[in-house]
């Protein structure tokens, strides 16, 4: 479980509710005309630049926000040091009973067992980051598009509040609530794009970011241990991925 996705999204939420509290009756700021416009709207509006399937794969995207594991790049790099080694020592048919929690690397390390060329191995495993982060920009993608969609859609809605007000000039005293009641569906587009849908496609496309290092960390250290590199050779070449201060931590055990 991720905390700082639910952490910060509720937290958002909380201080614009305590703060509606704080200033009145929070029931002014229920209107389900409004909620329909933004939120219903807006979906419906998103689902035309999307097949159906795309759509409804989306609620398995979205899990990755806040349901994420994956290793460490120093956690990665001392499995592919350790199978250097064995290879090494046993040739790749060593590699076969190696214990590999992560899927990728399994890839690439059945694959020289396999005795596939290094060409392709490169090639298939390239392919493989290529796929997988395209399937992750799709789902930032489609929480984007919603993030642009939500604020139009709101001010839509506030449109038809105010031509709905404005047909009705009769009675001054119900201006005043009527203009309040059209600019929630501006409110409400607002808060579902910037405190719902920008964070989660900022934190799709980290998610991304963070396996694209891991798989290419992965791919370059299958590559070594192809080319028969010694361990630590490979071991100061994968050290590149990581950041000056864990380079600077890692050099130094």
């Amino acid at each position: 479980m991720d905390l700082a996705t639910l952490v910060g999204i509720l937290g958002a939420f909380g201080f614009i509710i305590m703060a509606m509290i704080l200033g009145g009756d929070i029931g002014m700021f229920v209107d389900v005309p409004s909620i329909l416009i933004v939120f219903c709207g807006s979906l419906f509006v998103v689902l035309a630049n999307f097949t159906l399937g795309q759509f409804f794969a989306v609620g398995k995207i979205v899990a990755k926000a806040f349901m994420f594991k994956i290793e460490t790049p120093e956690e990665l790099i001392q499995k592919i040091v350790e199978m250097a080694d064995a290879a090494r020592k046993g040739g790749f048919l060593a590699l076969e009973e190696a214990e590999i929690t992560n899927a990728f690397m399994q890839k690439g390390v059945d694959m020289l067992v396999d005795g596939h060329d290094v060409d392709v191995v490169r090639a298939t495993l390239s392919k493989d980051i290529s796929m997988t982060t395209q399937r992750h920009e799709f789902g930032a993608s489609f929480f984007k598009a919603l993030a642009d969609v939500a604020p139009a859609m709101g001010m839509i809605g506030t449109l038809i509040g105010l031509v709905a007000m404005l047909s009705n000039m009769d009675d001054p005293k119900a201006i005043g609530p009527a203009m309040a009641v059209a600019l929630l569906t501006t409110l409400y587009g607002a808060m579902l794009a910037n405190v719902v849908a920008l964070p989660i496609a900022s934190k799709l496309l980290n998610r991304s970011n963070q396996e694209k290092l891991n798989q290419s960390l992965v791919l370059d250290g299958v590559l070594g241990i192809a080319d028969g590199q010694n361990p630590r050779v490979i071991e100061n070449l994968l050290k590149n991925y990581l950041s000056a201060g864990k380079r600077a931590v890692a050099e130094s055990e």
